[in-house]
């Protein structure tokens, strides 16, 4: 089948999207459709050399970083300028529109969802703060925008022929806003970078993009009731000037790090703590495979992720006292082996990843022509029984 992969955005190499998008590439190489494309950011990457085409979004100039704030409600209109008839098979790797993309009945579209578009469910609220559009007539106006953007999220995922999720709490999302049955296939981490070494230390490791459902100012209000537990933090973002006020004198806001630097962190952190609700969590997965035990909040996609006991503790609420009580619980507990966690880890190796999805995709290749030649080419979405 001619084959083509479609993106929402590809800005910078690192992300957990970016990294999933990378892997379906390599086991995939054809062109790539996307809304924005920084060809700048993934020279030393397997995308280096691919044939991109990115739509009207990019050319705006006044756009910048922030277009998702600005230009999220034209979208939809960029999306569907992409003219794919000419393919046979459509992969998506999509957390906002890239599964939208219009396409016909003899072709077969599966979407790798990270999520349904958080813009327009789950997290409007901080989209609308982080836009500045919370209020006043811009606001209003933005409302209705998202009001708009939610009905045809819906209308278009009837589009895709097959959902791939990546946790079965994403899996349950998809079906909530949907009605889609999804298949789940976790992601891929990075386990031969991420990987034990070092000497264990005497402080804990929170590490994320510093923005409101991260919950990084909840872990370090937390910690600020605890004196004598060491607290590092390592990210930059929107909040930080919030943190930097609630921070005490056993708490190290380091800001952006280095991968190597992350990578030494987690080797010799104590533990390291996660109190956001994440579609995946794929950051936990990393302090594992180096090494270290997660205290976690049992929420999410990470509770799938954690076998407590063995790769690490949870807590049950966002709250202060829940932390301290995983924390008092922790430091009563010893004999954590870096090793046996580490091969919890590899359960979500690359290589694992690669398999898992060229076998669903053959496999669905195989269906989708079988059934053309006993159904007419009918669309498989319209074929599928959709339940829970």
């Amino acid at each position: 089948m001619k084959t083509a992969l479609v993106h929402d955005w590809l800005l910078s190499s690192v992300g957990g999207s970016e990294n999933c998008f990378r892997e379906i590439y390599s086991l995939y190489p054809s062109p790539v459709y996307t809304l924005s494309w920084n060809p700048d950011a993934f020279q030393e990457t397997e995308l280096a050399d691919a044939v991109v085409h990115s739509s009207f979004i990019e050319r705006i100039p006044w756009a910048g970083k922030k277009f998702k704030s600005y230009l999220l409600p034209l979208f939809p209109l960029a999306i569907e300028q992409f003219d794919l008839k000419e393919y046979d098979l459509i992969l998506s790797s999509s957390h906002c529109v890239a599964k939208s993309v219009l396409s016909n009945p003899d072709q077969l579209h599966i979407c790798y969802c990270y999520t349904p578009m958080r813009y327009a469910w789950d997290l409007s609220p901080d989209y609308f703060k982080e836009a500045k559009l919370d209020r006043g007539v811009k606001g209003a106006f933005a409302k209705i925008a998202l009001n708009y953007l939610r009905g045809w999220d819906v209308h278009s995922a009837n589009r895709v022929d097959h959902f791939v999720a990546i946790s079965h709490f994403v899996a349950r999302r998809i079906w909530r806003v949907y009605r889609r049955k999804a298949d789940v296939i976790y992601p891929p981490v990075n386990t031969d970078f991420f990987r034990p070494g070092g000497k264990k230390d005497e402080y804990y490791l929170a590490a994320s993009r510093l923005v409101s459902y991260k919950k990084i100012d909840l872990l370090v209000e937390a910690f600020a009731t605890m004196p004598d537990r060491k607290l590092i933090v390592v990210g930059d973002g929107p909040e930080m000037a919030k943190i930097k006020k609630l921070a005490a004198p056993n708490i190290e806001l380091l800001g952006y790090q280095s991968d190597a630097k992350l990578l030494e962190l987690m080797q010799q952190a104590k533990a390291f703590v996660f109190a956001a609700i994440e579609d995946f969590g794929i950051i936990p997965l990393e302090a594992i495979a180096a090494g270290t035990p997660v205290i976690a909040l049992r929420k999410g996609g990470v509770a799938e992720l954690i076998e407590e006991g063995k790769t690490g503790l949870f807590f049950e609420e966002q709250t202060i006292d829940s932390i301290r009580d995983a924390v008092d619980r922790f430091e009563k507990r010893d004999g954590w082996d870096p090793e046996l966690l580490r091969s919890q880890a590899l359960l979500f190796s690359k290589d694992r990843f690669r398999s898992e999805f060229q076998t669903y995709v053959e496999e669905k290749k195989h269906a989708h022509s079988h059934l053309g030649r006993r159904r007419g080419d009918a669309p498989l979405a319209a074929l599928e029984t959709r339940s829970p």
